[in-house]
């Protein structure tokens, strides 16, 4: 998913002065380009100012930025409705733009930021609506989301710890935690005021996670023993036992009171899975499906789709188990009896967590050795594949992929979840490693923020649709490539990860525009993929929309590099650049990029 989540490393240049200035690429600045990029220069600072989590993360809390080391978010009611006059001023700004006497470059800088802008004051209609990363949720705290599973994880994985004023900041942001947990408290409430409560299961997931992290002694969390060790390996006195202390009093005291608040949501909540619980629901599921698949797609046509792609994706399935000698039963009780074969199983122990990384780690550097062979630029910075950390795990996702720094100095991560290695068996890793890591997310994402000539806020943030497009176009091309040459067995998981992407078109729109129960949708991905997907489901549930973009990205992609094709002179290597130098953006807006590049 995810995110589906951030991007990787720039050349952007980062200095002690601040932000050197952004420019376009081969534009003569002047005139409204100028007018525009200054404007949007402006408003991307503008909202880093309210987003330190975010500065760390690219690596631009340095020089006037420093303080925001030792900072969070401020997550309150207030902040959120301020949020809202905000994006209508940024929207009228931008709308003074001349975009008529915009060149070329810059008029795709302008559509990005109209595209955005809309669509961040058309949220404003739901007070209740949390963005929050990947995540365009009814809910600022679920299973999936909200500072008490994204703090930790980011103290742990991306908050740096380099010298003792490192140390400072990290236990400044520890001493912050608390805060954050309450606002969410309070963002909880309120949005239960207007009628926006999670289902049932989402609220009992959530109380699992809370308690499992509460009651956890402070000096055995994961990110006060990555402080400890990172502190120490630079020969820094050891903060733990301050750290610890922290979390022990007040932030335990802050977990325990958002649990008693999910517990009285919990009271009053129902099992209805889709958003029609909330005030306005249909409206606001069309509005996240426009967000996520950047279409016009309507819910009965993303539903059409998906029946369509998943009668043609077990069709190819069923030949390639019958070639394998699996003969009996649905495609998808075959696909369910491979994956409980003891022969692709890794041992769900530590050392078989261990063997499992190992092997990812092998197909990472094989794939990426072949990456020059179908791209003319290559990213510079090395991947990490790391276990999504365990406190998490029950509600995470399967993996996703966490960009590095803008300057490089913090490689992008990979993240697999180890909950159960029965999750993985041998022939879905390659596939999952393609889509996260090369030529997927985080190979796509570090060369667009190392094209220089980009500007800031064109090389970071983006589009579900076409960032998980993107990553399951790479799960086609890497087929192309013939990394399933002798290895049918692989090739049937790149062909289930696809079908279950196509399924996520008919459970998302099945639960949201159909009013299914948590148990259809369960029900729908085992009689068709042989696999129950309950975590899937119940994430579906709390991101409405978020799981339509893959199939519906990638379906955009490859129709565009086929027209492409059948041009004269077609090169793969310049569709590919075509497609990723611009940056993460619309697909509508993708396809006049590349139509123009492909035929200049």
């Amino acid at each position: 998913m995810i995110d589906r989540r951030r991007l990787l490393a720039s050349s952007f240049a980062v200095t002690a002065a601040g932000l050197a200035p952004p420019v376009f690429a081969k534009v003569a600045q002047g005139g409204e380009d100028a007018r525009l990029d200054a404007l949007l220069t402006a408003q991307f600072e503008d909202g880093l100012n309210r987003t330190p989590e975010g500065a760390t993360s690219l690596g631009l809390d340095v020089g006037p930025r420093a303080a925001q080391r030792g900072q969070l978010a401020d997550r309150s009611v207030a902040a959120y409705q301020a949020e809202a006059g905000r994006n209508r001023e940024r929207l009228a700004q931008l709308r003074a733009i001349d975009a008529a006497a915009l060149s070329t470059e810059a008029r795709l800088s302008y559509d990005v930021a109209l595209f955005q802008r809309e669509l961040a004051v058309d949220y404003a209609r739901f007070p209740w609506h949390t963005p929050d990363g990947w995540r365009q949720t009814p809910y600022g705290v679920s299973q999936l989301g909200g500072a008490y599973a994204t703090v930790p994880d980011f103290l742990d994985s991306t908050h740096p710890v380099n010298d003792a004023a490192d140390v400072e900041a990290f236990i400044s942001r520890m001493e912050a935690f608390p805060t954050a947990l309450d606002q969410d408290t309070e963002r909880m409430r309120a949005n239960a005021g207007m009628g926006v409560i999670a289902p049932d299961f989402v609220l009992d997931k959530t109380r699992l996670q809370l308690a499992a992290l509460r009651d956890q002694p402070g000096a055995e969390q994961a990110m006060v023993r990555s402080l400890t060790r990172r502190a120490l390996e630079k020969g820094l006195p050891d903060p733990g036992a301050r750290a610890a202390a922290i979390f022990d009093g007040p932030v335990r005291e802050a977990l325990g009171r958002q649990i008693a608040e999910v517990e009285a949501h919990r009271a009053r909540s129902s099992h209805q899975a889709g958003v029609r619980r909330v005030p306005d629901g249909e409206a606001y599921y069309a509005l996240n499906l426009r967000n996520f698949t950047t279409t016009d797609y309507s819910p009965d046509d993303i539903h059409r789709i998906g029946l369509e792609q998943v009668a043609d994706l077990q069709s190819q399935i069923d030949g390639l188990l019958r070639g394998e000698g699996y003969t009996q039963g649905t495609v998808a009780e075959r696909l369910g009896a491979l994956r409980a074969e003891p022969r692709f199983r890794f041992s769900n122990t530590d050392a078989g967590r261990e063997e499992l990384l190992a092997f990812v780690n092998g197909e990472m550097a094989a794939i990426r050795a072949r990456m020059p062979e179908v791209f003319p630029r290559i990213p510079r910075n090395d991947f990490l594949v790391r276990r999504v950390p365990p406190a998490i795990e029950a509600g995470a996702p399967g993996g996703y992929a966490q960009g590095g720094s803008l300057d490089g100095s913090r490689p992008g991560i990979y993240y697999i979840n180890l909950r159960d290695t029965a999750e993985w068996p041998r022939w879905t890793l390659k596939t999952l490693t393609y889509h996260e890591a090369a030529p997927g997310h985080l190979f796509q994402g570090a060369l667009a923020r190392e094209a220089g000539e980009l500007p800031i806020y064109r090389r970071v943030g983006g589009f579900s649709a076409y960032g998980e497009g993107w990553g399951l176009y790479s799960e086609r091309l890497a087929d192309e490539l013939g990394v399933y040459e002798g290895d049918p067995f692989g090739r049937i998981g790149y062909l289930e990860s696809f079908l279950f992407r196509a399924c996520r078109l008919v459970v998302d729109t099945g639960l949201h525009q159909q009013d299914w129960s948590r148990e259809r949708a369960i029900q729908y991905f085992t009689e068709n993929l042989g696999d129950p997907n309950e975590a899937e489901v119940e994430r579906y549930c709390v991101a409405p929309g978020q799981a339509c973009s893959y199939k519906i990205g990638e379906t955009f992609i490859t129709r565009l590099r086929g027209e492409m094709q059948a041009l004269p002179g077609f090169d793969l290597k310049r569709f590919h650049a075509a497609v990723i130098d611009g940056g993460n953006i619309p697909l509508t807006i993708l396809e006049r990029r590349v139509r123009a590049a492909m035929t200049a």
